[in-house]
């Protein structure tokens, strides 16, 4: 597959409660890309550090990757930061 590249703010999956699933959403011009509005494995890089996670539909046709207090760690952001997106495998390829 050829690599996906955004930038995208880390926010809680549900705004209304801190803490909690942190994700990073995907830009609608790569939904098709990933394989749709669909769950399922992805590798890449957030911040530039080495990631394998998970996208999975986050409503109002929206795609979602999760990203874990590890991967944020490894990058130096947080949540409300934005940071640079690569993903470069979908699924257990």
């Amino acid at each position: 597959m050829e690599s996906i590249r955004f930038v995208a703010r880390i926010r809680y999956w549900n705004p209304d409660k801190p803490g909690g699933l942190a994700v990073a959403d995907i830009p609608s011009e790569h939904i098709p890309a990933i394989g749709g509005l669909r769950q399922q494995r992805v590798r890449g890089a957030l911040g530039g550090a080495a990631f394998a996670s998970n996208v999975m539909p986050a409503g109002g046709g929206r795609l979602a990757v999760s990203v874990s207090k590890a991967m944020m760690n490894g990058a130096g952001i947080g949540v409300g930061d934005e940071a640079e997106v690569e993903i470069t495998g979908v699924g257990r390829e």
